[in-house]
């Protein structure tokens, strides 16, 4: 698993996906940004401080952190609508260059494939608001972040990999059946999501990322099944 892991990142990095890596990091950064930039104008907008110049200053400073605070837990959620735009362009070289023998992928239609990632981007938020509640519980805070995300982009991820070879049934009874392996693979990607800066290749690791661990747990399939 933990080869497959660093083949993956290694594979984000190449030339190959470097064009799809900074035009998804792209319009991601500037998403961010506007929020931001949103967050701290309505802010001003709505409060008058021209009788507290000072307060003004200590008011965007801590909007500010807050703002990136906020950010932080938005990237997951606005990486993966956008990485949805990428996703069947990222698997088609990860198939083409690894499995060159194996049929290719069926391509997602855009409309499917983006309602796929609004979903998968409400199913992140949902889960990390759950775990944003149980930080204020000690002792399990940083295991329920691991554990949320891990079977959720496991889940999510694993089954887009799926899907391009097999109908949507067949990939969740594929992932019920290997539901610890694709749990493990999901923790591995929630740790590269908990890593400030590096989280905003999340969304692309876990393509390649799944797309192995697909193949790899389909042959495995097959030769049990021989």
């Amino acid at each position: 698993m933990l080869s497959l892991a660093t083949r993956s990142f290694s594979q984000v990095l190449s030339p190959p996906f470097r064009a799809i890596l900074w035009k998804s990091l792209g319009i991601t950064v500037a998403l961010l940004i506007v929020v931001w930039m949103a967050i701290q104008g309505t802010v001003v907008y709505f409060i008058d401080f021209t009788s507290y110049p000072w307060l003004e200053t200590v008011i965007g400073i801590l909007t500010g952190i807050g703002a990136l605070i906020g950010l932080g837990f938005l990237i997951a959620p606005v990486s993966a609508i956008f990485a949805g735009l990428f996703q069947d362009e990222v698997a088609d070289l990860v198939e083409s260059q690894d499995y060159p023998a194996d049929p290719p992928g069926k391509p997602m239609a855009l409309i499917p494939s983006l309602w796929l990632a609004v979903k998968f981007a409400g199913v992140v938020i949902l889960g990390n608001l759950i775990a944003l509640i149980l930080l204020l519980v000690p002792g399990i805070n940083i295991v329920a972040f691991f554990l949320v995300n891990g079977y959720l982009l496991g889940r999510e991820f694993f089954q887009f990999a799926a899907m391009r070879d097999v109908d949507e049934a067949a990939a969740k009874r594929l992932r019920k059946a290997h539901g610890g392996t694709v749990l493990l693979g999901g923790l591995l990607i929630a740790g590269v999501l908990a890593i400030p800066i590096l989280n905003l290749l999340t969304p692309i690791f876990a393509t390649v990322f799944m797309v192995h661990l697909y193949k790899r747990v389909r042959a495995r399939t097959m030769a049990a099944a021989v």
